[in-house]
């Protein structure tokens, strides 16, 4: 595919369906959902709402504990993390938009250990990109999805959430 668009609604129905029975089946009855910034939180709410749960979600902004900080440099946008509590002895639902090289989620469990040892973290994303570099396997996706060498994915919200493939310029 060079470009299009991909639908959110139906990769959101199969990823919650598939939440709960996973939680259902780990006897996980209140976990801590934590979505990573930016596409991440914006799912996480949507599989809130799914899950019938209230309050707060957690928010993660991994920017400081990427490995390649020095490199890039402080993103403008960089914002403060927000957990609702430690996560000391919590499950946790990590939750991102994509997931390729497994570099973000890496970064995001240094994170949230920084906050205390979770019990369990149920790691989810919308897409799977299928391009590891770090042995992370996610254990709900909503679609697998393979991009060419010129090929990105984005993710635009929170209203409407699309998904759209397009050539790199």
């Amino acid at each position: 595919m060079t470009s299009g668009s991909l639908s959110v609604d139906a990769l959101l129905d199969k990823m919650g369906t598939e939440l709960k029975e996973l939680l259902q089946q780990r006897h996980i009855d209140n976990p801590l959902i934590v979505g990573i910034r930016t596409g991440g939180v914006w799912i996480a709410e949507r599989l809130q709402q799914q899950l019938g749960q209230e309050g707060p979600i957690g928010i993660l902004d991994i920017s400081f504990y990427r490995d390649d900080f020095t490199q890039k440099g402080l993103n403008p946008s960089v914002q403060p993390s927000q957990l609702p509590g430690d996560t000391e002895g919590r499950h946790i639902v990590l939750i991102d938009d994509v997931i390729m090289s497994g570099r973000t989620v890496r970064a995001a469990l240094n994170e949230l250990f920084d906050y205390g040892r979770p019990a369990s973290v149920t790691l989810v994303t919308l897409l799977d990109l299928q391009r590891r570099e770090l042995p992370v396997q996610a254990d709900v996706v909503g679609g697998t999805l393979a991009l060419g060498p010129n090929q990105l994915v984005k993710l635009s919200g929170p209203e409407p959430l699309e998904l759209t493939i397009r050539q790199r310029t």
